[in-house]
């Protein structure tokens, strides 16, 4: 059954309390925590403005790293809090305390278009565990709950799913809405040839979305460290490259299913390999690989050849929708990058619906200066590889439904 969206709750002079994705890359300079990528906030201000716009309390909350369920300085949300003045150029009220009185307070004095942002919400050991009266204390600071965190949506956590038991109506913010929109109703139906990209380290991760995909896809194209296993599969030497030797058979059976479904399934063939990967190690390109020509003794693949990158150019340029998750290679060597970020540039050229699914690959189009090229870019990791496998998001299944 659909959900209620932001746009079905009536918000003003109401309590909003919204969850949102602030786990952002940070580093320390000059003594301040900085933000290095901020797209999942800019991809939260709709839905912040539009609270602030129809007079509610604004609410925030958020998870930043792996504390543990206790306070840990560096992954206090204060700066963050700040970076997001910047963004809206209104007061973002900081509380040192998720729940309890200092919240509380806050949430008491605060005016219609006010915006509150409470600490971390795993300093508290309530939150993974979804405990009911930890998402309790959470609900007694709001009316209504917007969940607008597409990347924790996976999480059956106290503030992206147990919260909703405690308020009288739950929705999805404006970029759950959208994440949803593109990522499974788009995909349901999409215009073909419908092109899958799929690199990253393992195979493991992806089985679920390989099978669920070859349901739709006309051609997959394998990339990254997981592509080792496949070429293990069909006999390809692959000399000190990191390899899942357990998933070789699964492979195999992948590959045969791509025959029985008539999905064109492309492994590299031809990958740069190198003796170290670090900086400056010694690298080349190889000839066309097969059991007899594999991967040096001693060495490993850092990235997809020029032959194997102009024949996924080639399927990419063919392509209606596009969608890619999982770097090419090792891409943040940048000596090791040059297929993954060919294989944005393709994409950016082809005129087809290209999509990003979330993790490395949205850094790979940032670095390329390509973002603004692409149809749609997930701000998901894991959650958008469960929703591309089909299983059902915590996060969105406990919101209220819309009647």
């Amino acid at each position: 059954m659909a959900k209620l969206t932001l746009r079905d709750l009536d918000v003003r002079g109401k309590r909003v309390l919204v969850r949102v994705d602030f786990n952002v890359p940070t580093e320390v300079r000059g003594g301040k925590v900085r933000v290095t990528d901020d797209t999942r906030i800019r991809e939260t201000l709709p839905t912040i403005n539009y609270l602030r716009e129809h007079g509610a309390k604004t609410i925030l909350m958020s998870h930043l790293g792996r504390p543990k369920g206790k306070p840990v300085e560096k992954y206090s949300l204060r700066p963050i809090g700040e970076y997001l003045y910047s963004l809206i150029h209104h007061p973002v009220i900081f509380s040192h305390d998720t729940i309890g009185d200092v919240p509380k307070k806050i949430v008491n004095h605060m005016e219609n278009g006010d915006v509150a942002l409470l600490e971390n919400v795993r300093f508290q050991p309530g939150e993974e565990a979804n405990d009911p009266e930890f998402a309790k204390a959470l609900a007694e600071l709001g009316d209504l709950y917007v969940n607008d965190a597409f990347g924790a949506a996976h999480r059956a956590h106290a503030s992206t799913a147990g919260i909703t038991k405690f308020v009288e109506k739950s929705a999805m913010g404006l970029l759950m809405e959208k994440e949803l929109k593109h990522l499974r109703d788009g995909l349901q139906n999409p215009a073909k040839p419908f092109v899958v990209i799929l690199g990253g380290a393992k195979v493991s991760d992806k089985i679920g979305v390989l099978k669920a995909l070859m349901e739709n896809a006309n051609t997959i194209l394998i990339g990254g460290a997981m592509a080792n296993t496949f070429l293990k599969a069909e006999g390809i030497p692959v000399g000190a490259s990191r390899v899942e030797s357990d998933k070789v058979g699964l492979a195999r059976e992948l590959l045969e299913l791509a025959k029985q479904r008539d999905v064109k399934f492309l492994v590299p063939i031809d990958v740069v390999e190198a003796d170290e990967i670090r900086p400056g190690a010694n690298m080349r390109n190889t000839s066309r690989l097969s059991p007899q020509h594999g991967i040096t003794d001693g060495w490993q693949t850092v990235d997809i050849g020029a032959a194997t990158i102009a024949l996924y150019q080639e399927e990419i340029a063919r392509g209606e929708t596009i969608l890619w998750n999982g770097p090419m290679g090792v891409f943040e060597i940048p000596e090791f990058g040059e297929g993954t970020i060919a294989i944005a540039e393709a994409m950016a050229q082809s005129g087809a619906k290209t999509i990003i699914g979330g993790g490395d690959s949205v850094t790979a189009v940032k670095q390329a200066g390509l973002s603004a090229k692409m149809t749609f870019i997930s701000t998901g990791g894991g959650a958008t590889l469960e929703l591309l496998e089909g299983k059902e998001l915590p996060g969105v299944a406990a919101l209220s439904d819309r009647k």
